[in-house]
């Protein structure tokens, strides 16, 4: 980690949808992850926060959709966010709660 940051500021959140929950049982685990970090940065930010051996890191920056407001016609966009999957060695896990419904 370069001085000055910190794990927690790598690692925005979890990304849990049915597609990632299916991606756990193989120990893949996806994140949304700050606009600005590297696969580098990601496997150290997984490896610090979760004490686990991360072997492999896939990124991709998703862009900000179109939107618009209903009445005022207000035009914008979402924001654009990076994602990362990250692979673990065999045997390592991390533990993830849904939310309740």
């Amino acid at each position: 980690m370069a001085k000055g940051i910190y794990p927690e500021d790598i690692l925005l959140s979890p990304i849990l949808t049915e597609d990632t929950w299916q991606q756990m049982e193989d120990g893949k685990y996806a994140f949304r992850v700050a606009l600005g970090a590297n696969k580098v940065e990601i496997r150290k930010a997984v490896e610090e926060i979760f004490k686990v051996k991360v072997e492999k890191v896939w990124v991709a920056n998703r862009k900000g959709k179109p939107r618009r407001e209903r009445l005022s016609q207000l035009h914008g966009r979402t924001s654009r966010w990076r994602k990362a999957i990250v692979r673990l060695a065999p045997g390592d896990r991390i533990e993830m709660t849904g939310g309740s419904r």
